[in-house]
């Protein structure tokens, strides 16, 4: 009962106890305390209770009785951390049973040789255990003993062998009423979809697990260290670390079981190096060595030496010991046959390389190599990196690009696997070393366009395809509208003082609801087959065109240039310095927003000119008379590009990637010409162009007031050919998805938009900080403007800093004046901030609005 309703069989065990019980029933009675202790409580209380449980076992006399209580005695000793004591309560327990008790011993043996690592001896317990369970007709130990083997299968891999194990297991669950067991079997299959490479599937099967184990009320520490391997995988190395750490704290207070604490601070490590906590990486696993050192588990002590030796390196670590220590780490992993050892000798092939030893380089890459054959995606990834940095160091210039081909291919089709447009993003940083080395070895090459090739390989690929939008997801949309109800009342408190802490804590329930679940969507499309061609961009730019391609090798940007049949390449300055001056840029623009700030217009404009150096350096005196296109890096969204002297009278558009304006160049207007306007509520001018624009768009659909609500919006935006908001804009950096646009009901999110069937052909946001990104993986950004181009828009006109409200008002009339003569929107942009008064305000505001895509 205690793994079927865990709580009703403390209580029960309670109550026996009160009730002065024969030695042989209080025996049990104290087992189930220990049991529910050792799983979900203080694993000291959890001793007390299983040795008294011993002891009236052989009071009583039950030498099976006394061989089971061992046995769960066993297990809570080496969760203890007392390895050798558990083992040795486990192996009196095997010699003290017989029949069906040993069989259910021999079961927890194999649990506890699982939790130490060693896997062959535990494979062997759970074999010898089955055909007795079986013929014995113990439906539930039998379930047990199938699921453990199936996750002992894929410790070492096997993951045909722990399916099938896990469909046996299933189907066997379906018959009891072991509630907690059945979570377990859920979370275990979520365990089986990851290792099989089905991110969304591993996702919303751990989730359901949480569910059922929240009804039982009992802590989920295993589901917690499972989700953060899941959570790292998607790149979501963040949301890994807050998680292990809250399970850290949670354990510590309840002083739960040593071994769970060991793995949770594995995890922690795991994900502190590319959340960008170095030290903290290694702190975390220096910790978690010396907890399994302890513990005696050979198996999890050598994972987390690799995670030290991560940490360490990434801290900027390097010696000759490292180089040996890694090695010694991988052969250990591959002497107990851990997935993990390709991993291991690719770090000791690159630190090796690092130190020039060339020889002993070649030794750990052949290794790690040979992964790249078979196995998940993510280990062939390891394998293709091995081999493109052997070719490297081989002179071979051809060999890297072959090898950084073969193991993108690799991450694109994984890639296209996972539905939500943010875990697109992410996946993609899986990718970056080898896009960063394809890079090196083409510019070495001296061929520019071959450059180009690979620097539009990696950029920009969420955008490729539209996310995948669930069929019908009801418990979705009524998330959205629940979520978009809390925002306006949380909105409404803020605006009156009062206070609003219950529902900002309901509204951000509802954002990981509705984050979870866009998550879990699985890939539908298998990709296009796309490559893209420098020649047809060539051709379409023609003679008058120029585009400027940014990519940043070694931290220097490379401009390439495009136009004229040819490529170019420009050195240009260093990107931290760039980074810097655009964020004085920012700080620039945002006072300009307001009145009276006129003294800092010659700041900003010294500003854009040590940018146009660092961004453009001398391609800037060969961009010709023509339209500029600027396709930035991922890390250079904020730049006004309208403020570099030899782009401010330009017709000037920018792209993520050369991909997508070719792209968006290609995409047809939908037929019937509708115009849709929106006014949101509380602008400082009302949005007072949206009157004048109804006038100029005769039949034109407006929204305003309470019409300018969000399911009425979407509808209507849903194939119109021009869209324009007036409305207040959120960016937001800690979830991009949820930027939003302020509506009647609430706010209008990047969730939204994505259920869009076609977006509005060109869209025009008169708000503040539309285009703002957040820049994830290799070469992604996330936001508002990126979540529209792979939807069916062409061109969208955003801001990337705030603006005064008033000061917009003459430039969007001026750019639909220009709209309605046939121009383009990079064109109508030119020639209305042309038009607008030469002051302070209205310059900035001009300079504050980029022209995206190719409408």
């Amino acid at each position: 009962m205690v793994f079927a309703a865990p709580n009703d069989a403390l209580a029960r065990a309670e109550g026996v106890l009160d009730a002065d019980p024969t030695p042989l029933h209080a025996s049990v009675a104290h087992q189930v305390i220990g049991i529910w202790q050792r799983d979900w409580g203080d694993i000291r209380i959890a001793l007390y209770h299983l040795r008294r449980a011993r002891d009236l076992a052989a009071r009583a006399e039950s030498a099976d009785r006394e061989a089971d209580v061992l046995a769960a005695l066993g297990v809570a000793l080496v969760h203890a951390g007392r390895t050798q004591q558990g083992l040795a309560a486990l192996e009196r327990g095997v010699e003290r049973g017989s029949g069906h008790t040993r069989a259910r011993v021999l079961f927890r043996r194999a649990y506890a040789r699982w939790v130490l690592g060693h896997h062959r001896e535990a494979l062997e317990d759970v074999r010898k255990a089955i055909p007795v369970l079986r013929q014995m007709d113990d439906v539930i130990w039998t379930a047990r003993a199938l699921t453990l083997r199936a996750t002992v299968h894929l410790a070492v891999g096997a993951v045909d062998r722990a399916d099938a194990d896990f469909t046996a297991a299933e189907a066997l669950w379906d018959t009891t009423g072991q509630e907690h067991d059945k979570a377990d079997a859920v979370e275990s299959r979520g365990l089986a979809a990851f290792r099989s490479g089905d991110i969304p599937a591993a996702l919303r099967l751990l989730d359901e697990a949480e569910e059922r184990y929240a009804k039982l009320g009992t802590p989920t520490f295993m589901l917690n260290i499972r989700r953060c391997e899941v959570l790292m995988a998607a790149g979501l190395a963040r949301e890994a670390l807050t998680e292990a750490d809250s399970a850290i704290a949670v354990l510590d207070r309840i002083g739960g079981q040593s071994t769970r604490k060991a793995e949770l601070l594995l995890a922690a490590a795991r994900a502190a190096r590319p959340a960008g906590e170095a030290h903290t990486a290694i702190a975390r696993a220096d910790m978690a060595v010396r907890l399994f050192a302890g513990q005696r588990r050979g198996w999890w002590e050598a994972h987390a030496r690799l995670v030290l030796i991560e940490a360490r390196v990434a801290a900027g670590r390097s010696s000759g010991r490292l180089v040996a220590d890694t090695a010694a780490v991988a052969e250990r992993l591959a002497a107990f046959g851990a997935p993990a050892a390709p991993e291991a000798s690719l770090l000791a092939g690159r630190i090796a390389l690092g130190l020039g030893w060339r020889a002993d380089a070649e030794q750990h890459l052949a290794v790690a190599a040979r992964s790249r054959r078979s196995g998940p995606p993510l280990a062939r990834l390891t394998g293709w990196a091995a081999q493109a940095l052997r070719a490297q160091a081989a002179g071979s210039g051809r060999g890297v690009l072959e090898a950084c081909r073969r193991g993108l291919d690799v991450l694109d089709a994984h890639r296209m696997t996972l539905g939500a447009s943010e875990l697109r993003a992410r996946a993609t940083e899986q990718g970056a070393e080898l896009a960063a080395l394809a890079q090196q070895a083409s510019l070495v090459s001296g061929s520019p366009r071959r450059l180009l090739v690979w620097s539009e390989r990696w950029r920009a690929t969420a955008l490729s395809t539209p996310p995948t939008r669930p069929p019908a997801d009801p418990e979705l949309q009524s998330n959205l509208t629940a979520f978009r109800e809390i925002a306006a009342r949380a909105e409404a408190a803020r605006m009156e003082a009062r206070p609003v802490p219950a529902l900002e804590r309901e509204q951000r329930r509802l954002e990981r609801e509705i984050r979870s679940r866009t998550l879990h969507i699985r890939g539908d499309a298998p990709g296009d087959g796309y490559r893209f061609d420098p020649g047809g961009l060539l051709e379409r730019l023609g003679d008058d065109v120029r585009l400027a391609e940014l990519a940043v090798l070694d931290g220097r940007v490379q401009v390439l240039l495009c136009g004229q049949g040819r490529v170019r390449r420009y050195e240009a300055g260093l990107l931290a310095d760039a980074e810097r001056e655009a964020e004085h840029v920012q700080a620039g623009l945002r006072r300009l927003a307001h009145p009276g700030a006129e003294g800092r217009l010659l700041v900003v404009e010294a500003a854009g000119r040590r940018l146009e150096e660092l961004l453009l350096g001398p391609a800037a005196a060969h961009l010709g008379d023509g339209p500029v296109v600027v396709v930035p890096p991922a890390r250079l969204h904020r730049v006004p590009w309208a403020l570099l002297p030899s782009l401010r009278e330009r017709v000037l558009s920018v792209s993520p990637s050369a991909s997508s304006w070719l792209r968006a160049r290609e995409t047809e207007p939908p037929p019937g010409g509708r115009h849709v306007l929106v006014r949101g509520p509380g602008l400082a001018t009302g949005g007072a162009e949206v009157p004048h624009l109804a006038g100029r768009y005769g039949g034109s659909v407006v929204l305003e007031y309470a019409d300018a609500r969000v399911p009425r919006v979407l509808e209507e935006l849903d194939g119109a050919e021009l869209a324009h908001i007036a409305a207040h804009g959120t960016f937001r950096a800690d979830s991009p998805l949820f930027s939003d646009l302020r509506m009647a009901d609430g706010p209008l999110i990047v969730h939204d938009f994505e259920r869009l069937d076609r977006s509005p052909y060109r869209i025009i946001l008169s708000c503040c900080e539309t285009a703002r990104f957040a820049s994830v993986g290799a070469d992604e950004l996330l936001g508002l403007v990126t979540a529209l181009l792979p939807l069916g828009t062409a061109g969208v006109v955003a801001s990337s800093a705030p603006v005064n409200d008033a000061a917009v008002v003459p430039l969007m009339l001026a750019l639909h004046k220009g709209l309605s003569q046939g121009l383009s929107l990079a064109e109508a942009l030119r020639d209305a901030r042309a038009a607008l008064p030469g002051d302070a305000l209205h310059q900035a505001t001009g300079w504050a609005f980029s022209a995206f895509g190719a409408a």
